[in-house]
């Protein structure tokens, strides 16, 4: 029969043995140390000047002083002298320095380990539930990076669910953005908490916004409301072709061109200018108390509107010259200079047309 226990190596009573109260005495001190193991210290090296009666240390890998020799083992102060145990694998101690739970791997002390898989749940300042199964009261959370990035990502079983960050005060929501019943993502907001409007949306194949923050057609002039590049204007469509669908405005804000028979300028609102510097005549043919240019037939360089009657006004170019017309149609007009004096100088007029495209 062994003399000691297999696992904390306790003294065992003999049959006829003297002084059996030394062998139980002795087993007594063993378990006084070891069992309930609390110790004021792990890894220590250096012994206490003034240790108190029952005081244990977990020593480390390089103990010195009255320690040397015992790395690894556990001393206790016992009756003015250091007793030293051998701790088992898997024996756990409470150190008093750091308030912590220690366990014996059979090298070092270490903590012990932690589940963090399969969690029902988790509450950090706060508990959890069923449904906010990780719940954190902080004054703010930080995800930072490993390696270059980070990402958050927020996954949902399918096109129906719902995949969001919603925003709430006093517990109602009144922002969310996310993914909400579809694969298109939305802002959406709410001043109680029940009912929803959907501010801006982004389609998920072409990347066009909607939503009630955004103009809802050509004049919209919703205060607060967001432009479309299609029904608004910028330095990009400011210049160009000029358009309209029945009577709004679907181009640029203004359109310049030439044509060999002058110059015009479109407005986006419909109005026409057409200017030109037509053939130099003289003013010889004879009109009652004038003189006048023979006809100076003008095709406009960009028509007018069918069935519309442009302005036309002009000078003749010099002195004692004016000009005078005929009716004009949608695209020509004649016109001659008109003289006080009898003048053989060609001199070319200039001609403005006014009116409106569309």
């Amino acid at each position: 029969m062994s003399q000691n226990s297999p696992r904390l190596n306790l003294p065992f009573l003999q049959p006829s043995q003297a002084q059996k109260h030394v062998t139980h005495n002795e087993a007594l001190r063993r378990l006084d140390i070891v069992a309930q193991l609390s110790v004021a210290s792990t890894n220590a090296s250096t012994p206490p000047a003034v240790p108190n009666e029952g005081e244990v240390h977990a020593l480390g890998v390089a103990p010195t002083g009255d320690w040397t020799g015992q790395a690894g083992m556990l001393a206790a102060w016992l009756d003015n002298t250091w007793h030293f145990v051998a701790p088992g694998t898997g024996w756990r101690a409470w150190d008093e320095t750091s308030g912590q739970l220690q366990i014996w791997d059979g090298e070092a002390w270490v903590e012990p380990p932690v589940a963090t898989q399969n969690l029902d749940g988790a509450g950090i300042g706060t508990s959890y539930d069923n449904t906010n199964r990780l719940s954190v009261q902080s004054p703010a959370t930080l995800l930072s990076h490993e390696g270059a990035g980070h990402q958050l990502k927020i996954n949902k079983a399918n096109a129906g669910e719902t995949a969001s960050l919603l925003f709430q005060s006093n517990w109602t929501g009144h922002a969310e953005m996310g993914l909400t019943g579809d694969t298109v993502f939305a802002i959406k907001v709410s001043p109680d908490g029940s009912t929803w409007t959907d501010a801006l949306s982004l389609d998920s194949t072409t990347g066009t916004a909607s939503g009630s923050a955004v103009q809802a057609s050509a004049d919209d002039v919703t205060p607060g409301r967001l432009m479309r590049a299609d029904y608004g204007f910028g330095p990009g469509n400011l210049l160009g072709s000029v358009a309209e669908n029945g009577g709004t405005p679907t181009g640029a804000v203004i359109e310049r061109g030439s044509t060999e028979n002058g110059d015009y300028v479109r407005f986006a609102d419909g109005t026409q200018i057409c200017t030109a510097f037509l053939t130099p005549s003289p003013c010889t043919v004879t009109k009652g108390a004038l003189f006048t240019s023979t006809p100076i037939p003008w095709n406009f360089p960009a028509p007018f509107a069918a069935g519309s009657i442009p302005a036309i006004s002009g000078n003749g170019g010099a002195a004692n010259r004016f000009l005078g017309s005929n009716t004009p149609s949608e695209t020509t007009v004649t016109v001659k200079v008109l003289s006080m004096l009898f003048d053989e100088t060609p001199v070319a007029p200039s001609i403005t047309a006014i009116g409106r495209w569309f």
